[in-house]
C-alpha cells in the first residue's frame, strides 16, 4: 500500500472515530438525563450503557489502529 492510500485511509479511520466518540458522548448524556429524570425503565438503562460500552470497545480498536503501540 502506498504512502497516500495508507493517509487516506488513517483519515477515515479519524472520521470514524470522531463519529463514535461523539455517539458515546450522546449516550452518556441520554443516560444521564433519564436517570436524573427517574422515569427510564431498568431495561432501557441497561440496554443504552450497553451500547455505550459496545461504543467504546469500538473507540478503543480504531485508536490502536491508527496508534499502534511501538515498543521501544
Amino acid at each position: 500500500m502506498n504512502t497516500s492510500a495508507k493517509m487516506e485511509q488513517i483519515e477515515v479511520l479519524r472520521v470514524k472515530l470522531a463519529m463514535l466518540k461523539r455517539e458515546h458522548r450522546d449516550l452518556d448524556e441520554a443516560i444521564h438525563a433519564l436517570q436524573e429524570k427517574g422515569s427510564a425503565d431498568m431495561l432501557t438503562l441497561r440496554r443504552l450503557k450497553k451500547q455505550k460500552l459496545f461504543l467504546k470497545d469500538q473507540i478503543a480498536q480504531l485508536e490502536d489502529r491508527i496508534i499502534p503501540d511501538i515498543i521501544a
